[in-house]
């Protein structure tokens, strides 16, 4: 066989082998997001579904009296009325005239603890997000205030002219290089069929069922954490994850993707607590 024949085999060969294992890995992937969905069923109920432990603390957090002024958060306005959860977080971020801005519910909840309870919230916010050893009085609080929003759609506010630039904001962030990778959120949530080990990445940049589970599915019992994770959390994480600056704990960027994303998955409906790997 000539030279040229050979060489010519041989790269077929290659080729072969190297589609063979694309495919082979490709099937790898399916299959292990088949467990991972299965596991997911498995513990769905809520009797299985450990995030429901800190519904329970939540609620006794929210009629605790609390701070200098002895009081409950039982008289917290989250945009449907003095007290009233139902469907109040399906419909956050939202503008709240007392406050003059816009808030996702972090922000409010620590606007009533100041307000209503004149509560120090140093401590609530060195305590946000939980870890072996330390609860978080605000995971606890947004499950039990998200779940009272479950099977309800997500509604985004955009009436207002300040829920319209929050929401705009967001979107410009959403799209912003920054950091030393030189990432935005959009490189990896900007298209579809993008993934990261063995996790799908749901494409965010387009309104649809994509945002729609993605954003009705938080917070969530994140099972690789042993803990009950927010939005917030979720964000800290990417921006972590960028090699940005930590933002704020309930700071406006944070606001405004939340209030971006609530746009893209309007008419999403909520399961929360959800779980997750």
């Amino acid at each position: 066989m000539q030279r040229s024949s050979l060489w010519k085999a041989g790269l077929a060969a290659l080729a072969f082998a190297a589609s063979a294992a694309v495919a082979s890995a490709q099937t790898a992937q399916d299959d292990g997001e088949k467990e991972i969905e299965r596991y997911r069923a498995m513990i769905s109920d809520p009797m299985a579904n450990p995030g429901f432990l800190a519904v329970d603390r939540g609620e006794a957090l929210w009629s605790q009296k609390r701070g200098t002024k002895n009081a409950s958060l039982e008289t917290c306005d989250l945009g449907e009325g003095a007290g009233k959860l139902e469907g109040a977080y399906a419909k956050l971020p939202r503008f709240f005239a007392d406050a003059d801005k816009v808030m996702d519910i972090e922000q409010r909840l620590l606007w009533c603890m100041d307000k209503i309870q004149g509560l120090d919230t140093a401590d609530v916010i060195r305590r946000r997000f939980s870890g072996p050893g330390r609860a978080s009085d605000m995971e606890d609080l947004v499950a039990f205030i998200a779940n009272k929003s479950s099977n309800m759609k997500i509604e985004p506010q955009l009436s207002h002219p300040k829920e319209k630039e929050m929401a705009a904001l967001g979107e410009a962030v959403f799209h912003m290089r920054a950091g030393q990778y030189d990432y935005s959120c959009s490189s990896c949530h900007g298209e579809s069929g993008k993934r990261i080990r063995l996790q799908g990445l749901p494409d965010l940049s387009r309104p649809g069922k994509p945002p729609q589970e993605a954003m009705g599915s938080w917070p969530t019992y994140r099972v690789s954490q042993s803990a009950l994770r927010t939005m917030q959390h979720r964000m800290w994480d990417c921006f972590r994850q960028q090699r940005l600056a930590e933002p704020a704990y309930a700071s406006e960027v944070v606001t405004a993707l939340h209030a971006y994303l609530n746009k893209q998955a309007a008419g999403g409906e909520l399961v929360v607590p959800s779980i997750k790997r």
